[in-house]
C-alpha cells in the first residue's frame, strides 16, 4: 500500500456526500446520481406539512402556518371544544417542462394539522386571514379565563363596605317591602 497526500478538503468532500446520502433517503428526496421521470414520480406522492408557530397574550392564542402557494378556498379551519384543525391541499403544477430535474423538494398533495388549544376561547371572535403564503389565526380567550386584578384594601375598609353592603341590601329589601 502506498503511502499517499492527505487532502483534508477531498475527506469534507466525501463527508459532506455521505452525510447528504443519508438525509436524502431520511426524508424520502430522490437522490441526486437519480434522474428524470422514474425519481419524480417516485418521490411525488410524499406528505408534507406546514410549518406552524403558536403564540399566546393575555387575550389570545395566535396561530401563524406557512403555506405558500395554495388558494385561499383550498384552506380548511375547524374548531372543535379545545381543538384546532387545519386542513388543506396543494395541487401539483401541471406544466409540462422539457427540463430534466436533478432534484424535486417541492412538495404537494394534502395536509391536516390539529393543535390543542388547552384554554376557552370565544368561539364567536375567531378570526383567520391569509396574507403572502402565511394563513394567521386569531382565537380570543373567553373572557372567564383572562387574568383580572384585584385591589388589595386595609381590613378596616374591607369591613366598612361589607358593611355598607350589607345596610344598603337591607334598606332595598324594606324598600321592596314598602312598595308591591
Amino acid at each position: 500500500m502506498g503511502l499517499g497526500c492527505f487532502d483534508p478538503f477531498r475527506e469534507m468532500d466525501r463527508l459532506q456526500s455521505e452525510m447528504n446520502r443519508l438525509f436524502e433517503g431520511f426524508q424520502g428526496l430522490p437522490d441526486r446520481t437519480t434522474s428524470g421521470g422514474a425519481a419524480l414520480s417516485q418521490y411525488s406522492g410524499r406528505k408534507w406539512s406546514p410549518s406552524v408557530d403558536i403564540a399566546e397574550t393575555q387575550n389570545e392564542i395566535v396561530l401563524r402556518a406557512e403555506i405558500p402557494g395554495i388558494p385561499q378556498s383550498d384552506i380548511d379551519i375547524e374548531l372543535t371544544g379545545d381543538t384546532l384543525t387545519l386542513r388543506g391541499k396543494r395541487k401539483r403544477e401541471n406544466e409540462e417542462r422539457k427540463d430534466q430535474f436533478v432534484r424535486v423538494e417541492s412538495t404537494h398533495g394534502r395536509f391536516q394539522r390539529s393543535f390543542t388549544i388547552g384554554v376557552p376561547v370565544d368561539n364567536d371572535r375567531v378570526t383567520a386571514s391569509y396574507r403572502d403564503g402565511v394563513l394567521e389565526v386569531r382565537l380570543p380567550k373567553s373572557e372567564a379565563v383572562k387574568p383580572r386584578k384585584f385591589q388589595v384594601t386595609t381590613g378596616e375598609s374591607s369591613r366598612s363596605a361589607i358593611a355598607a353592603k350589607e345596610s344598603y341590601s337591607g334598606e332595598s329589601a324594606q324598600s321592596n317591602k314598602a312598595n308591591p
